[in-house]
């Protein structure tokens, strides 16, 4: 139980485990996971279909007792605090359930009370999460009623009405165009940033994962399998330092010969022929060998053979590549 002193990870897992059944049919759906989140801090929770995810944030959230280990949060035991934990923690589950026939001003309303918001501070978080969401315009629809990208921001807004200082949420922006997708990532960092709370999200968008979070940790099988940064996991990838490049295609030798017979490449991938406003263009991306300076012989290539490229970057790897290593294709 938290004595009063500064806490330091707002989240701790200590080798949380949960199985299913007995015996024979025992299935082992988390084992033995371990991680903590500090203030500020947005944690991307990743792994294949079936690894453990939503099963993990349940236990973190106590809405599934684990088999053994601890959840902490806030510096309390989820097991043994679980009231004054879920006071403090906002949970946007996976699929955002809702009262189907209540509107979301009726339901964050209810939200509130549930919270012990009455009056005038419920009053002023019900505004403030239809803001934050922007559930104006639906505010006395029929839940539903609403498209699915709606139904997910009844879900956040339900989530941050209390201002929590944790914020647990399974794929946040799932159903939302690319405009509500950015406002949601925002938003997210936003309250990581100014209010020092501790957020975790499980996500598939690994888009998402480099635009909001500062750590990633991948679970496969129901095990840790990393915990790092975004970059650093990105630079195992085997793309760090590869060249992609469009061009409009030679008379002459092929480009894919030519960058083949580099000494500095491993590998080139032909991604094929397009048509541009500029044109038609081929796209290849050249993987390096390890030591290699390849963007140097690349562009030594192109100055040789007279190539009019249109475009050239330097790779800084691929988190789905590592993303694919780590967990082999996991899934269950």
């Amino acid at each position: 139980m938290n004595d009063g002193k500064p806490v330091e990870s707002l989240i701790r897992l200590e080798n949380l485990c949960k199985h299913f059944g007995t015996g024979a049919t025992r299935i082992t759906a988390v084992e033995s996971v371990t991680f903590s989140v500090g203030p500020g801090e947005v944690l991307g929770f990743l792994g294949p279909n079936g690894a453990g995810k939503s099963t993990t944030m349940k236990m973190l959230t106590g809405y599934l007792p684990p088999t053994s280990g601890r959840a902490i949060v806030c510096g309390r035991d989820v097991q043994t605090d679980p009231m004054w934990v879920k006071e403090r923690v906002g949970y946007l589950p996976e699929g955002a359930p809702a009262y189907p026939d209540m509107t979301p001003e009726s339901f964050l309303k209810f939200c509130a009370r549930v919270r012990g918001l009455t009056g005038r501070a419920g009053h002023e978080a019900v505004s403030r999460a239809v803001a934050l969401t922007h559930l104006e315009g639906v505010l006395r629809q029929p839940i539903e009623t609403l498209s699915k990208g709606f139904k997910r921001r009844v879900g956040l807004a339900q989530a941050v009405l209390h201002r929590p200082p944790v914020l647990v949420m399974d794929e946040p922006t799932d159903g939302l165009d690319p405009n509500q997708k950015h406002e949601v990532r925002r938003l997210i960092r936003d309250m990581a940033r100014e209010g020092g709370r501790a957020i975790v999200l499980s996500t598939h968008i690994l888009e998402e994962v480099e635009a909001v979070c500062t750590r990633v940790v991948v679970i496969a099988r129901g095990r840790v399998v990393a915990d790092s940064t975004p970059a650093s996991l990105a630079a195992r990838s085997r793309y760090r330092g590869a060249v992609t490049l469009s061009l409009s295609p030679p008379a002459g030798r092929s480009p894919l010969d030519v960058l083949s017979a580099l000494d500095e490449a491993a590998q080139v991938e032909d991604l094929g022929t397009a048509r541009t406003p500029a044109g038609e263009l081929v796209t290849y991306t050249v993987l390096p060998r390890a030591g290699k300076d390849l963007l140097a012989a690349v562009e030594r290539a192109a100055r040789t053979n007279d190539w009019k490229v249109d475009q050239m970057r330097l790779e800084p790897g691929r988190l789905d590549d590592v993303f694919r290593d780590l967990t082999g294709g996991a899934s269950r």
